[in-house]
């Protein structure tokens, strides 16, 4: 009996190994996701272009300039400075006694600001949101909001000729038998005159995010709280605030990252020498010493100083915010 053998393929001759193929890369699901988004409504992304691409050109890129407030910047030089001076104009203007008057009238510009002009619009928009004819809330509405269309311009001029010393408000001082108060030229009315105007121009168009915020409420929690024999100020309290709470949070927040950056426009049209020890704040006193006096790198060195409170104050907000109210905005 025979057996057969299959002989062994000379050594050289076998086929080589199949290689193993790397695997394919698959893209995510959310990111694809984002694509499939993108290429489905790209007309509507398409919008947010021209937004981009100003806080690019005219927020960000100026950034680059702030190297001139450790450099020595002589005009007609060169843009980013001549040569690297380190901390010298820093140094300059922490010794500076004028630098930290301007800085307290700052501080208190700018807390009188956040202590009246926030809560005013929300007081305004609960009160129109208890009105019940229609026609009295439109018009209210109008009224106030009439004078955020106005001018910055204009308002400071409406503002001077009502407080004028011949003004229509020390004519009705007059006829009370008080004498003519300086409003304008008196240090110490400043401060009265710029929180007043800002109330006066900014509260009503305030109120249209919490008249929105309002809308959001769920008529049921109202009606739950009726049953349960709440008035209209504990309805108020219980009800209405807690359901625009994040709206308040977030405009806070929003409003103590610009704490430091006060009306420049504003100060500069009200203010006068004679008002300097109340009304100069730091945007003016940059605004002079910059633009007047020439010195942009003492001018750079102290805008950056400000901009950096203002963005300690924005995250610190933010933080403090989000772990005792759970609302943030990032």
């Amino acid at each position: 009996m025979s057996t057969s053998t299959t002989s062994a393929p000379p050594p050289g001759t076998q086929d080589p190994p199949p290689t193993k193929r790397p695997p394919r890369r698959t893209r995510s699901p959310a990111r694809t996701g984002r694509w499939r988004a993108l290429r489905k409504d790209w007309q509507l992304y398409s919008l947010a272009v021209l937004p981009l691409l100003f806080f690019l050109v005219f927020r960000y890129l100026p950034m680059i300039g702030n190297v001139i407030a450790f450099r020595r910047f002589e005009p007609g030089g060169s843009v980013f400075g001549e040569y690297w001076v380190g901390l010298r104009y820093v140094e300059m203007f922490l010794s500076d006694p004028t630098f930290w008057q301007v800085f307290r009238n700052t501080l208190w510009m700018g807390g009188l600001t956040l202590v009246f002009c926030f809560p005013i619009p929300i007081v305004l928009a609960l009160l129109l949101n208890e009105v019940r004819r229609n026609s009295l809330k439109r018009f209210v509405q109008s009224v106030s909001y009439l004078p955020h269309f106005l001018s910055i311009v204009i308002v400071a001029g409406i503002t001077l000729q009502m407080l004028a010393t011949d003004g229509p408000v020390n004519h009705v001082l007059g006829w009370f038998g008080h004498d003519p108060i300086r409003f304008i030229q008196e240090p110490g009315w400043f401060r009265t005159v710029y929180v007043g105007s800002e109330i006066w121009q900014t509260a009503g168009w305030g109120t249209i995010l919490y008249l929105a915020a309002l809308t959001t409420i769920d008529e049921d929690l109202y009606e739950a709280a009726r049953i349960d024999g709440a008035g209209r100020w504990r309805q108020i309290w219980h009800v209405t605030l807690p359901g625009i709470r994040p709206t308040m949070i977030t405009l806070l927040i929003l409003n103590i990252g610009t704490f430091m950056a006060v009306g420049f426009e504003k100060v500069l049209l009200l203010y006068n020498p004679l008002t300097y020890p109340t009304a100069d704040v730091i945007s003016t006193y940059l605004y002079r010493t910059g633009v007047e006096s020439n010195s942009f790198s003492y001018a750079a060195a102290i805008g950056l100083f400000e901009a950096v409170i203002g963005l300690v104050l924005i995250t610190s907000a933010n933080q403090l915010s989000r772990r005792t109210v759970g609302t943030s905005l990032w």
